[in-house]
């Protein structure tokens, strides 16, 4: 079976991720299945997502995602480029063959151009010494300044989110050598973090926006994935309190040492102090964020951080690949692939969450980072008797 992998969060699903799933399969072949890999409950920019990882999954699923596997934890908080060798890495050991992603570009050679450009060791030095002659100047917009130099127009795409993450995907693919052939849809309707309206497909950030202050969306969604959102709502199972859920973050961050904070990933450079003085003195999550983050920190990279550090994950341990392939919902062409990979994945396929237990430690000590995160998330939850601890391991698969 042809199969095509998309790499997503989906907080929420929508029509413009509806429009990408089916230009994808469009692209690669209409019998081609769809593996969507999605982050957790906690999301690459250093945020809780709107609804867990089982609403998001069903919901995908309900809208085309043949199979829908979960992104462990560290890789979900990593940087751009630690979550895309993360997810690629995934797909590759799941054997596909098209990696599908969007782009404000629109077209590949120009990415391509700028990822190999990326890659090259003169162009990593140039960075860093941009960097150190101005201390101001933070990783992101040190390459950019670089890359503009030397390629002018195709160094500017890196102004973009969609094509920022387009990049790191197609460096993960040249320098783990990886058989994946990269495909891309133009992004259309508004800005990535757009909250403003415009023509076209809304943003996630604005269907949030509107989905948090109990307006209706479902224009803005497919039928599909509106009817989970509702049901989740009705059921208060939405994240409904962030101010409870970063209450307890904020109070995980006070019980750690500035030799704890400087140990995290993406914590150098002084940042890791920053964010603990912070963290001691300031009254919330948003003022901690508002204390370190600066020119040379972002305030995405501030959020990282202060989410690893709150769930426990160390420096390190998303250096290698995911250690297996956990399952959050499949319908009757996944489960078909899934026998398929029965015996044949390059990464051990969890459709029971017990099942980790027969796994070396690495992959069982990542799998309990993720179960505590879930852990911690339902606190945000208004409904006392929904933030029962144990969830993640008591939780299969959507079957459609």
């Amino acid at each position: 079976m042809r199969r095509v992998g998309l790499i997503c969060e989906y907080n929420p699903f929508h029509l413009g991720h509806a429009y990408h799933l089916e230009k994808s399969r469009e692209l690669a072949g209409p019998e081609a299945a769809v593996i969507c890999v999605l982050s957790g409950d906690f999301v690459q920019r250093g945020e809780a997502a709107l609804y867990d990882k089982f609403a998001r999954a069903e919901a995908a699923c309900r809208c085309g995602a043949d199979l829908v596997i979960e992104l462990p934890l560290p890789w979900c908080l990593a940087s751009a480029e630690g979550f895309a060798r993360g997810a690629v890495r995934l797909l590759g050991a799941l054997g596909a063959q098209v990696l599908s992603f969007g782009s404000e570009a629109g077209e590949l050679e120009p990415l391509q151009k700028l990822a190999r450009f990326l890659l090259e060791p003169g162009t990593v030095e140039a960075v860093k010494a941009a960097m150190a002659e101005n201390p101001a100047l933070s990783f992101a917009a040190a390459r950019q300044q670089i890359a503009e130099a030397q390629l002018g127009p195709a160094g500017a795409l890196l102004a973009g989110p969609n094509n920022i993450l387009a990049v790191e995907y197609l460096k993960a693919i040249y320098s783990l050598g990886l058989p994946l052939a990269p495909l891309t849809v133009k992004r259309l309707g508004a800005g990535h973090d757009a909250l403003t309206e415009e023509t076209g497909f809304r943003s996630a950030s604005q269907l949030r926006a509107l989905l948090s202050a109990g307006e209706d969306a479902d224009a803005f969604l497919p039928a599909p994935a509106a009817l989970v959102y509702r049901r989740e709502r009705e059921a208060d199972r939405e994240l409904g309190d962030r101010q409870l859920l970063e209450t307890a973050l904020l109070s995980r961050l006070r019980l750690l040492g500035e030799e704890d904070f400087n140990r995290l990933p993406d914590a150098a450079g002084g940042l890791g102090s920053r964010i603990w003085r912070a963290a001691r003195e300031e009254g919330s999550l948003e003022a901690v964020q508002d204390a370190a983050s600066g020119k040379r920190y972002t305030r995405a990279r501030v959020r990282r951080v202060c989410l690893c550090a709150a769930l426990g994950i160390p420096a390190g341990l998303s250096d290698g690949p995911p250690p297996y392939a956990r399952v959050l919902a499949a319908n009757a062409r996944g489960r078909a692939l899934l026998r398929e990979l029965d015996g044949n994945s390059g990464v051990p396929l969890l459709t029971k969450p017990a099942a980790v237990r027969k796994l070396p430690e690495e992959a069982r000590r990542v799998f309990d980072l993720g179960a505590a995160a879930h852990d911690l998330y339902v606190l945000g939850l208004r409904d006392a008797a929904l933030r029962r601890g144990g969830e993640d391991w008591r939780r299969g698969p959507f079957l459609s």
